[in-house]
């Protein structure tokens, strides 16, 4: 027997937050140490198995797959504590060949999905018997099932575990697991394990619980444990490793247990048994289910046919056209050759049964739109043969990989699609895809110090000096950055954490599931990848999106767009006057369209809203869907250089060069621009004869610039040039060198195509039914209350009104609805209302339909469930004006809302023990008027209330605190807080112009005692913080303008935080800004809205104004819902004498 030895306990770092190998570091400290082979037994679970397996393949060593599993103490159903037994005892399991790895994945996805105690997934020993074949059984660690017994003096049921594990496996497939970490327990355990084996007739194995590759990495992996359990390091009782669960060499294992003999050699022995072989095929489509079509055919034949049918459908008379004919046989003939036929029917039935259900679907994603047979099956909706879309850029037959295509969903009702597949192909058929999180450059510095103690304010300067972009690495920064290296050399705690943090990083901290992907089987997922549950209860592949590729498993991805439910909305708005508008026909030609989005009202459409898009829109004259796809495609880094060369061609005042005259047919049509990936591909055809899919490969090289692998293209290229259209080796290579250049930024043309049209889809429904789509859009942010101020605004410069909330009028979303005058106004959604719920809403408007509108509070209250309009509810509608039709003030209804609801539940607990039938037959005179059931109070100021409506609505309906500063704050003079993410930033330097309401400020202290504050400040798009340091802070203070209430203007320089990746405001200059209103010192101030009140409102205005006459001045604001105001000072015979009795009689109209 060889002096050599194999670890078989070990766990990655898919053993989350308690292991710290990484699974390549393994395999090459196996080779390194020339160990035959190593196993994976991470905690409970198969995650790391198939990055395990092929890294371990790659570095020329065995892998053997295992898993150490939770073992109930009786049956997993039993989830209840049993005195003097653990939740769950381990145990070693190793697959010995490819049906105990079968049964491996069975039972470790039976304790994810039926047996998970206290985050643990338990199996039990009827689990055990029923997927024992195949397995060899390690008796366990200290927490094993046998030694459990041991540590407890109870030999007699330890070795009855014993036997019990023996016959379940079988003696050949048992051993008993020794460690020797230096713990009293496991020398106790050991002697007793020994004494067994011997009895028993079977062998001890050697294991050690192997946690990190090196002995010096234990200090590292204790700050993780902490960081795992919430603890700090210097926590006295804590959870602990010993310093010796490290990768030993064979020497060191050997000398370890050189006093029990074949304790190592038993571990070679087991290693020559495990034969686990994977077939890792992710071209393979063996375990894809294969579509059944009711009428019998096969799947190749139903395929061609619906092919054939759809081209006749697209088309019409077209469909007969030779080319057309030729590029759909051409494409059924490599996706039936492929063998993904039935991939294609499976995505066009579940499309196609979400568009028979009205869900709304986009027009495609990605290179998908490249494919005629996919825009034939209905799977996307545009042409490529009209946008010169490339099908070997989604499936080439000379690099081959399996098809993917993502679908964009209505957001909100994406889950019915999945259920509905789910339903088709059988629940353990179909699984959603796990996604691995991991301790990243920024976020592991952040953990690291939380458990050394460090304070946050010191960790969060250390973590804002690393650069938060993708793939970043602290290694990298450390080196680049001088300043980042001064602070971490000053200290010798810094030097410890950076030195935590490098070992640390990029292991794996937690799980999530993937937000679209979706798995479908060809049977239970379990016969090919083990599976878990997500925290909603989902069914969830152990294996990410590479495992699963790897596996040969069918993927999709089904996306949640948010921007298709804004179109479904408004197309059902829309239908409620105009039935036959279909999204799908509409014209691509729309000059409304157009001429909206050439004046840079872009908010809210698709991929043209943010700040930076209303230049180019303005400037690139858009005049065709066309001219939108370019944009999109333009709108990145090193692409966006291009514009303005496009613009100068495109208005002829510039001419394009092109070294060949097929460059000019190439990309003639995007003004001698190469920006997208298919005129790469074919220039590379027309230029020197490549193949389509060939042409692909060299697309692929040249975005990846490997120089062995170019300089093989570039002569690939240059020869077949010269023989495809006898151009010379230099212009070859002039041309191989633009093409190349271009090539490194150029977008895919199918995404900018499917994008391009749900912009223009957008686009269109904002030009042509404007109220509608913003009804869509303002429903679609209801928990987004920035966002909500800025479509407000935008909704009040395209002239129309945002309604308040009415129970007697709104729907359960913002809804179009007439106004005075036939315009049209959106309404408040009461759902949108915070804290009110959309069960109770959907009651309420559900009795309104069916019994009439609600006549007062107390009517509100009788008609509906007293459990279900509580007291806090009806105080939010109230407080938000959903009530205030009633005419009563909102401070005299919230006084007697106890009383209301007190009374209504009487009433109910009555007619439920049906007391009520006598009276209900008699007739009452009708209740006192409203005035004399509101207590004689005053209603609340117009700065309260409008606070409530702040709270509660997330904008401010009935008015806004800045109304008498409207023509400045929101004047082109002041940038707009809702609109801050759209500010360039390219100038570090720059100092923007805002001005706004402070609504409070923190006045703080640094560390070294200057005094700075942290105000929060609001203008008429939202609200913002703004950090003022002590040098514009103490000035400002001293004015009296750091007090809430203060509206004042300021420079500042906008910056991206760290840490939230949210913008943020350092203010300096701050000024008062003054109103342009003549103020009125004391006066009444009534509003009047253009939208909502009419001629007998002002008639009643007058009727009380003359009731109550005094000394008051009366002001009375016209205000349009497009934001703009008048103000009229009434003739002193108006005045009043202010009382509680004239504020409820005006509180419907009071300022």
């Amino acid at each position: 027997m060889s002096d050599s030895f194999v670890h078989l306990h070990l766990h990655t770092e898919y053993s989350t937050l308690d292991g710290a190998c990484r699974t390549k570091d393994v395999a090459a400290r196996a080779a390194e140490l020339g160990m035959p082979a190593v196993a994976i037994t991470d905690h409970g679970n198969l995650y790391g198995a198939i990055s395990f397996y092929k890294a371990c393949k790659s570095a020329g060593v065995k892998p053997i797959l295992g898993c150490e599993i939770y073992l109930a103490p009786e049956g997993i159903e039993d989830k209840k504590e049993i005195p003097g037994r653990k939740r769950a005892c381990h145990m070693t399991l190793l697959a010995e060949n490819n049906v105990g790895w079968m049964n491996l994945q069975k039972l470790v996805s039976v304790g994810h999905l039926e047996g998970s105690y206290y985050g643990k997934p338990r199996v039990d020993r009827e689990l055990l018997q029923k997927f024992s074949e195949g397995i060899i059984c390690l008796s366990g660690c200290i927490s094993g099932p046998v030694n459990e017994w041991i540590l407890q003096d109870q030999e007699d049921i330890a070795w009855e575990t014993a036997v019990e594990l023996a016959e379940i496996y079988g003696k050949e497939n048992f051993y008993f697991e020794v460690h020797n970490h230096g713990m009293e327990q496991q020398a106790k355990c050991n002697e007793v394990l020994v004494r067994f084996a011997k009895k028993m007739g079977v062998k001890t194995v050697a294991a050690n619980d192997v946690h990190f590759l090196n002995r010096d990495d234990h200090e590292a992996h204790d700050v993780m444990i902490c960081i795992g359990i919430g603890r700090l390091v210097i926590d006295e009782n804590r959870m602990r490793y010993p310093t010796e669960v490290y990768f030993k060499t064979a020497e060191e294992m050997r000398d370890l247990f050189a006093e029990i003999p074949g304790a190592c050699d038993a571990t070679l022995e087991i290693a020559e048994r495990c034969n686990v072989e994977f077939v890792l095929d992710p071209t393979s489509s063996e375990k894809y289910p294969e579509f059944q079509p009711e009428d019998g055919s096969t799947p190749n034949e139903f395929f061609r046919a619906e092919c054939y049918r759809g081209l006749e459908i697209r088309y019409g008379e077209r469909a007969k056209e030779p080319e057309l004919i030729e590029r759909l046989d051409y494409e059924m003939g490599i996706i039936t050759q492929l063998k993904f036929a039935s991939y294609f029917l499976i995505t066009a039935d579940f499309i196609v049964w979400a568009k028979n259900n009205k869900i709304p679907v986009g027009p495609g994603r990605g290179s998908a739109a490249g494919s005629l047979v996919a825009y034939c099956m209905f799977i996307t909706d545009i042409c490529p043969m009209r946008f010169g879309l490339l099908f070997e850029r989604f499936l080439n037959p000379e690099r081959v990989s399996p098809p993917d295509v993502d679908i964009d969903f209505c957001q909100t009702r994406r889950p019915e699609v999945i259920e509905y597949v789910r339903r088709k192909y059988g629940e353990r058929c179909v699984s959603h895809i796990i996604t691995y999180g991991t301790l990243g450059a920024k976020s592991v510095i952040r953990d690291v110090a939380r458990v050394m103690g460090i304070s946050y304010g010191e960790a969060d300067t250390i973590s804002k000096m690393i650069e938060a972009k993708p793939g970043v690495k602290l290694a990298g920064e450390y080196k680049e950055k001088a300043e980042l290296r001064e602070l971490i050399e000053s200290s010798s705690t810094y030097e410890q954490l950076w030195e935590y943090a490098l070992k640390l990083e990029g292991l794996t901290r937690n799980v999530g599931v993937h937000a679209a992907g979706v798995v479908i089987g060809d049977g239970n997922l379990d016969e090919h990848v083990p599976l878990t549950r997500g925290n909603e209860g989902e069914v969830v592949t152990q294996y990410d999106m590479g495992a699963i590729t790897d596996v040969g498993l069918l993927k999709m991805d089904f996306l949640g767009l948010k921007n298709m439910t804004v179109i479904q909305e408004a197309v059902d708005h829309i239908h409620t006057h105009t039935p036959d508008f279909d999204i799908y026909e509409i014209s691509l030609e729309d000059k409304a369209t157009f001429k909206m989005l050439n004046a840079g009202e872009t908010m809210g459409v698709f991929q043209l809203e943010s700040g930076g898009m209303v230049e180019p829109c303005r400037k690139y004259g858009i005049n065709k869907i066309e001219d939108i796809i370019d944009l999109l495609a333009l709108y990145r880094p090193g692409a966006m250089q291009y514009i303005d060369q496009m613009i100068e061609v495109k208005e002829g005042r510039q001419r394009p060069n092109y070294e060949h005259p097929l460059l000019e047919e190439i990309c003639g049509d995007t003004y001698g621009v190469m920006i997208y990936q298919e005129q790469v591909q074919n220039a590379a055809k027309m230029l020197a004869g490549y193949t389509l899919g060939g042409a692909d490969i060299l697309r692929r090289a040249m975005g990846k610039k490997k120089k062995e692998e170019m300089d093989k293209q570039r002569e690939t290229f240059v020869k077949g040039a010269r023989e495809t259209n006898d151009i010379d080796a230099r212009n070859a290579n002039l041309i191989f060198d633009k093409i190349a250049g271009f090539a490194g930024y150029g977008f895919n043309k199918s995404h900018s195509a499917c994008y391009g049209f749900i912009s223009y889809w957008t686009g269109y429904l904002k030009a042509n039914f404007p109220v509608e789509f913003m009804s869509g859009l303002l429903s679609n942010e209801i928990n987004n209350t920035d966002k909500i101020g800025v479509f407000v605004n935008e909704c009040q410069r395209m002239n129309f009104e945002i309604l308040p909330p009415d129970l007697n009028k709104s729907q359960l979303r913002f809804s179009p609805e007439e106004i005075l005058g036939g315009r049209q106004g959106i309404r408040y959604g009461l759902a949108a209302i915070k804290n009110v719920g959309a069960g109770a809403m959907t009651m309420a408007i559900k009795d309104r339909e069916e019994n009439g509108p609600f006549e007062s509070l107390d009517d509100f209250c009788n008609r509906l469930d007293s459990k279900t309009i509580n007291k806090r509810i009806l105080e939010n509608l109230i407080k938000a004006g959903a009530l205030d039709w009633t005419g009563e003030s909102r401070a005299g209804m919230t006084a007697r809302v106890e009383k209301v609801v007190a009374s209504a539940s009487s009433a109910q607990k009555d007619r439920a023990a049906g007391q009520g039938g006598l009276f209900d037959a008699m007739q009452f005179a009708a209740p006192p008027p409203v005035s004399d059931k509101s207590p004689a109070i005053e209603e609340w100021p117009k700065d309260e209330r409008l606070e409530h409506e702040k709270e509660l609505l997330g904008f401010y309906v009935t008015g806004h605190p800045l109304d008498k500063f409207r023509g400045v704050v929101d004047s082109d003079r002041f940038i707009k807080f809702g609109l801050l993410d759209e500010v360039d930033l390219s100038d570090k330097r720059a100092r923007f112009p805002f001005a706004g309401m402070i609504r409070m400020v923190e006045h703080k202290t640094t560390r070294t005692g200057k005094p700075f504050g942290v105000v929060h400040i609001q203008d008429f798009t939202g609200d913002r913080e703004m950090v003022c340091w002590s040098e514009s802070y103490l000035p400002a203070r001293d004015a009296g303008l750091m007090e809430a209430g203060k509206v004042i203007q300021f420079k500042a320089q906008v910056s991206v935080d760290d840490r939230t990746e949210q913008r943020r405001l350092t203010g300096s200059q701050i000024k008062e800004l003054k109103s342009k209103r003549k103020k009125v010192g004391g006066a009444l101030e009534l509003i009047l809205w253009t939208g909502r009140n009419n001629p007998d409102d002002l008639q009643k205005i007058k009727e009380v104004l003359r009731e109550y006459p005094g000394k008051v001045p009366v002001l009375m604001h016209i205000q349009s819902g497009a934001g703009k105001r008048a103000t009229i000072e009434l003739p002193e015979s108006f005045n009043v004498n202010l009382n509680p009795a004239l504020q409820r009689e005006l509180a419907g109209w009071m300022g």
